[in-house]
């Protein structure tokens, strides 16, 4: 037996294990920050009901299991996402990687999430005003990350990837209480940073076109805000896919239908069960649904993407948009592009 196949066998051994003990204790729920970091960043992946660990979408798939971009044939490829997320919040992110030497020495990636969360009215306590409270202005809390990855596939059915980055929230600024100020206050800000670091493993199994993967997200220390710490959005995650047009008509280039599942564990939430299908034709006009359970306020997900090929060397343009009806928040929509040559 070979020693990727070894390695992904453990993986996956591990995983069942930590998952069954993490069923059977208690859940923590509502135990950690910096939450944007779990927020899907691709129309396509979201479009899927985010069951991506097991897909490779661009030099976006960092995100959701860097080690597929081992088996990326582009040498450049650069990608762009525009988040509308509930309560107006605006996410945007991008990722670029580069294959030198046709992946000889691994694919190496750069990614960036910027969040703005609007603005908020602020007021700081003062028992002899009116209300009991003074106005202290507008705020905008902001929160960005921006990683590096690295990617490599050991033989044509195993990859390994990390991607580490460094995430920071800005909540702002406050007025609070100072007796050696000569207006009595002081204004504090509350902006914390830290390292985070995405892990992940892809197998094909040489059965048709058969794939596992196996990730664990945002793995960092504690972050504390005065004096309360709180953990990242850490995220186990199992996933597998396969085009099951392999059954039917293997030789076919006209129609393909990829079914993807995802099986994942939330440090803050119990366990989730995502399902995506992605219908293509011709290898131009992408149809997609999602399905997503155990996941608060949204159910199902639906989208739709273009590709085109140009010039002599598989370069490549994609467009790619999601849809994602969110319960009493309203609708989300993502729209993605991506690069490849």
């Amino acid at each position: 037996m070979r020693l990727h196949l070894r390695i992904s066998i453990i993986c996956i051994l591990m995983s069942g294990v930590w998952l069954s003990n993490a069923q059977a204790s208690e859940p923590k729920l509502a135990q950690t920050g910096f939450q944007f970091l779990s927020v899907p960043t691709q129309a396509r992946a979201a479009a899927l009901g985010d069951a991506f660990t097991a897909m490779y979408g661009g030099s976006m798939s960092l995100f959701y299991n860097p080690a597929t971009l081992g088996f990326s044939q582009a040498t450049l490829d650069f990608s762009l996402s525009q988040n509308n997320w509930i309560a107006d919040i605006n996410h945007v992110a991008g990722s670029f990687s580069y294959s030198p030497a046709q992946g000889r020495y691994g694919i190496f990636g750069v990614s960036i999430v910027s969040v703005d969360y609007g603005d908020f009215f602020g007021t700081v306590v003062d028992p002899n005003a009116e209300k009991g409270f003074q106005p202290t202005g507008t705020f905008s809390p902001t929160a960005f990350a921006v990683g590096i990855a690295y990617s490599r596939a050991l033989s044509e059915q195993f990859a390994f990837g990390i991607h580490a980055k460094y995430a920071l929230q800005d909540l702002g600024s406050a007025l609070i209480p100072d007796a050696d100020a000569e207006s009595g206050t002081r204004s504090k800000s509350y902006s914390e940073g830290v390292m985070a670091f995405d892990f992940g493993t892809i197998y094909r199994t040489g059965y048709k076109s058969l794939a596992f993967g196996m990730s664990v997200r945002n793995f960092s220390q504690e972050v504390r805000f005065e004096s309360e710490g709180f953990q990242l959005p850490l995220t186990f995650n199992i996933g597998i896919s396969m085009d099951l047009m392999d059954f039917i008509s293997p030789e076919n280039e006209i129609h393909s239908f990829t079914l993807a599942v995802d099986a994942n564990h939330p440090r803050a939430a119990p366990e989730q069960l995502m399902v995506g299908g992605e219908y293509m034709f011709m290898n131009v006009v992408a149809l997609r649904f999602g399905y997503h359970q155990n996941v608060d306020d949204r159910d199902y997900t639906v989208g739709a993407g273009l590709q085109f090929e140009y010039g002599d060397n598989g370069g490549r343009i994609a467009i790619d948009y999601a849809y994602t009806p969110f319960d009493v928040f309203g609708n989300v929509q993502r729209f993605s592009f991506n690069l490849s040559l």
